[in-house]
């Protein structure tokens, strides 16, 4: 009995420091940003058509897991920036596609490359195989918190 309540108090606690690791990471992201004019908003827009090529704001907010809405005004601001540029939707006209300019390609490339230098530091002394656990227990729990909860994605 013991053994099933430290599971569910570290599962508990392992939830609830999503929150402080986001906050510390954001925090992190954001300072890499001085200079750049870029927001963490922004830069989400950017790492996600980056990471999946050009998309519809639909498509960015489904990656994102968040509302198209809030999207929409991201994606303003990186096109406001000449970092992103629409193009036309033969599927949808009312929806263009995004894709990163040249700028916003070399941009971000940059920003990833110096976070990744960051977490090379901080993931120093954490071994391949406890990361590998973590984000895998990570994932596991996110995707069962979402089934739980009726949002599965």
């Amino acid at each position: 009995m013991h053994i099933v309540i430290m599971k569910e108090k570290n599962l508990h606690q392992l939830v609830w420091m999503s929150r402080p690791l986001m906050q510390a990471a954001e925090a992190c992201v954001e300072a890499g940003l001085n200079g750049t004019a870029l927001t963490v908003r922004m830069r989400a827009v950017l790492e996600i058509l980056h990471r999946h090529g050009a998309m519809t704001v639909p498509d960015i907010a489904a990656k994102l897991e968040i509302q198209r809405q809030y999207v929409q005004v991201m994606c303003n601001e990186t096109l406001s920036s000449g970092l992103v540029e629409q193009r036309p939707n033969p599927r949808h006209k009312r929806s263009p596609i995004l894709a990163l300019t040249e700028s916003g390609s070399s941009l971000i490339t940059t920003i990833i490359a110096q976070e990744l230098a960051i977490l090379h530091e901080v993931g120093r002394d954490l071994s391949e195989e406890d990361i590998s656990t973590a984000l895998r227990v990570v994932l596991a729990v996110t995707e069962r918190l979402k089934a739980q909860s009726g949002k599965d994605r």
